[in-house]
């Protein structure tokens, strides 16, 4: 399936590109659904997949029915606890969703598009009109933040030992956790795993959608970086709202002119993905108006997990690299990682066991190193050419003293 995730600065139109993609789509003959958080003007409405035109249906994300319908669900699995705690069960119809129960409704919705569950024909194209940039992206980092949190706070290891729980209860004098709460794990797990494999997916990029200007310019440049460092395959950048060139009118004119100078800089920053949308004189309503923004169907792209962002270099001068494992000195493996548009006041690194710490700006990513990597200390670390270059020595006390040859990633 061919996923195109819409994203860009608040109020630039992203409904609006997300909407005339999907029916550029179905268009070309593919099927294709759109969701969206949003209304799309002339679209109907409805929470289950709703046809808009041939090949093309549309779903709206209500996340206040997705709170309520999880928390009460919740409340049910629980329900022996509460009871044990004299609690109060809350009905449905007086719950009232919490800050961040819209990105997870979001994540909920990609998880059952990814699963299948609204065509039993299957979809050719998903089209997802995401929250504002920033916001998107760190959407999109919840999967993978998520399914680390709950490997480090209910790890496998402890629900395999399930048989000594009533023991390790009277010796600590507090209840184990319930079977229950494992397999809410494990089923919340399996839902962020499917949603990551979606984000990590070859098949699945990023289209950005701006108003030419200063502002979109700025938050651009910085989301740029942000988009790097998650591995996100940006496929366009959409300007919408593009006003027609050499007008008579000295004032209109004028704008016209800082949105070319804007798109000029854009051309060259995103080479061969920038696309214009001319402004209509009004807001787009319904497919019609959307087909006058011009043919935004995605390209084909085969299927199958992504390559990692970063990838490895062993700099090793020719000639000097040892013949045995048991002798690692004198090697330098550098862990790289493109990181357009930042500087290195932006950047933090911090090695934390098998793991690297990345701050870049407003934006953070935890990675878990290869195995060579983790049998190595952190040397050195600098920002050149647009790369972030790790520097690792192998600690010789941790590689094993065999007559084998090197093998600084096995």
């Amino acid at each position: 399936m061919r996923t195109v995730l819409v994203t860009g600065p608040g109020g630039a139109g992203r409904t609006t590109v997300a909407a005339a993609t999907a029916l550029a789509a179905a268009r070309a003959g593919l099927s294709t659904l759109l969701v969206s958080a949003d209304a799309v003007p002339g679209f109907p409405t409805g929470t289950e997949p709703t046809e808009v035109t041939d090949g093309l249906r549309y779903a709206r994300i209500d996340s206040g029915a997705h709170f309520r319908s999880e928390l009460v669900a919740l409340q049910d699995r629980a329900s022996g606890v509460l009871g044990l705690l004299g609690a109060n069960r809350l009905d449905g119809e007086e719950l009232t969703e919490l800050p961040g129960s819209a990105q997870l409704a979001l994540l909920h919705t990609l998880h059952r598009a990814a699963a299948g569950d609204w065509s039993d024909d299957g979809t050719d194209v998903l089209v997802v009109d995401l929250p504002p940039l920033y916001e998107a992206l760190a959407v999109l980092a919840l999967p993978e933040h998520l399914r680390r949190y709950l490997r480090r706070v209910l790890p496998q290891e402890r629900q395999a030992a399930r048989a000594l729980r009533p023991v390790l209860a009277q010796l600590a004098g507090v209840p184990a956790p319930a079977q229950w709460l494992y397999e809410a794990a494990a089923r919340k797990d399996t839902e962020l795993a499917s949603v990551q494999a979606l984000i990590e997916n070859e098949a699945t990029t990023v289209r950005l959608a701006a108003e030419p200007g200063t502002a979109a310019w700025d938050t651009l440049r910085t989301a740029r970086t942000g988009l790097a460092l998650q591995g996100l395959r940006v496929d366009a950048l959409v300007a919408t709202r593009v006003l027609p060139r050499h007008s008579a009118d000295p004032w209109f004119a004028g704008l016209a002119a800082q949105q070319e100078k804007c798109l000029g800089h854009w051309a060259q920053e995103w080479p061969g993905m920038l696309h214009e949308a001319a402004h209509l004189g009004h807001d787009p309503h319904g497919p019609d108006d959307l087909a006058l923004l011009g043919d935004l169907a995605p390209d084909d792209r085969a299927p199958g997990r992504a390559d990692d962002p970063w990838w490895i270099e062993d700099t090793t001068p020719e000639g000097t690299a040892p013949e045995v494992s048991g002798d690692p000195s004198g090697r330098t493996l550098v862990w790289c990682l493109p990181l357009p548009g930042a500087g290195k006041k932006d950047v933090h690194l911090v090695r934390r066991g098998d793991e690297l710490l990345l701050t870049v700006g407003p934006f953070h990513r935890i990675v878990r190193l290869e195995p060579g990597l983790r049998r190595c200390t952190v040397s050195g670390a600098a920002l050149t050419g647009g790369v972030l270059r790790v520097r690792f020595t192998p600690d010789p006390a941790l590689w094993p003293r065999t007559r084998e040859r090197f093998t600084p990633f096995g």
